[in-house]
């Protein structure tokens, strides 16, 4: 078995935190400066998550014998790809147009958005891993399923980290990025 990337496990420190105080997460929806484009962007996170526990859910299915190879390849293929292409395209936009916009509006917390673009080589591993584990059980479906089967534990274990590595990271870029940008009228 590989290593598994090291992920961060602590939430960002409370000094890129500081505009959480003034702009709880709670109050977010009703501020004036919430716009859409905030919405949507929280909504891509949303996704993720869902996405990941679908794949995760189809495969223990598959490992519990719920659901047959070729349905569970069909949905691995299909939800994986999803989430594998959103989460790239969604990561690098913010790190190449979104982050650099952050810190021109607040530089204060520069180091928090660099924090979430560590996260991100980070993800882009793991992401890579899950790829090559993904396409082995799909391939390995039609070709020797009771293998399939155990490399599937492998894609199991590997979700189970993503949506904990998602769950961490995306709780801590909303909490740093949207205060910036109710606290800046951005997006709106």
């Amino acid at each position: 078995m590989t290593q598994m990337p090291t992920i961060r496990q602590k939430a960002l420190p409370e000094d890129m935190r500081l505009l959480l105080r003034d702009y709880p997460r709670e109050a977010w929806p009703d501020h004036p400066n919430f716009a859409a484009s905030i919405h949507n962007w929280m909504g891509a996170h949303v996704m993720f998550g869902q996405l990941a526990e679908l794949i995760r859910l189809n495969t223990e299915a598959y490992l519990e014998k719920q659901i047959d190879p070729d349905d569970h390849a069909r949905r691995l293929s299909h939800y994986g790809n999803l989430l594998v292409r959103n989460l790239h395209g969604h990561h690098h936009w913010e790190d190449r147009r979104f982050f650099p916009e952050l810190s021109a509006a607040d530089g204060r917390f520069d180091s928090g958005l660099q924090t979430l673009e560590s996260d991100h080589l980070v993800l882009d591993d793991l992401l890579d891993r899950f790829t090559r584990q993904a396409n082995r059980v799909v391939t390995l479906a039609q070709m020797d399923e009771p293998q399939a089967r155990e490399e599937a534990n492998r894609v199991h274990e590997m979700t189970t980290v993503l949506e904990g590595f998602l769950t961490r990271h995306l709780t801590d870029e909303e909490d740093l990025v949207v205060p910036i940008l109710l606290h800046h009228k951005m997006r709106g």
